[in-house]
């Protein structure tokens, strides 16, 4: 196999790869404390809040993000002379980029469960405004991304 098609396909492997690893992280965190948050409003006698979800489900779209890298990836692996060390470096730039995004909003998210369990469901548009943030560093790895893959000629 070629050096430079390997290097390209591990670019996008590693750009969704990690992506995911993020997403996985994140919402295993904040799922873990949602969890307790629910426990301690059923020991109280409160109904459940579905809010905790949004706060699980926040950080799985920067796994979309890595694959909608992924996807321009593919097509100028296709071009001749295109440099796979270029597309290695986009996907482990993607990779991270996503992944850090993804595993700090689950920070955010169990913190915002936590938060929003003792104060009786009071704040939970600060919590959105945080997860926002966060989600707003893997939208922009997913944008600067693309305007790197499209200055490889082809």
């Amino acid at each position: 196999m070629d050096a430079t098609l390997f290097l390209g396909q591990l670019g996008m492997a590693l750009a969704v790869g990690m992506a995911a690893v993020g997403s996985s992280l994140g919402a295993g965190v904040a799922g873990m404390s949602a969890a307790g948050s629910w426990a301690k409003d059923a020991r109280a006698g409160k109904p459940l809040r579905f809010i905790y979800i949004i706060c699980v489900a926040a950080p799985i779209t920067q796994t979309l993000y890595g694959f909608l890298v992924m996807l321009p990836m593919a097509g100028k692996l296709a071009v001749a002379g295109t440099s796979g060390g270029m597309l290695l470096g986009i996907g482990i730039a993607t990779g991270l980029g996503e992944m850090l995004s993804a595993w700090m909003q689950g920070a955010i998210g169990a913190a915002g469960c936590r938060m929003l369990s003792d104060s009786d469901g009071k704040g939970f548009a600060f919590v959105l405004i945080a997860l926002g943030i966060a989600e707003t560093v893997g939208i922009f790895t997913m944008v600067f991304m693309w305007i790197l893959l499209r200055s490889i000629s082809g």
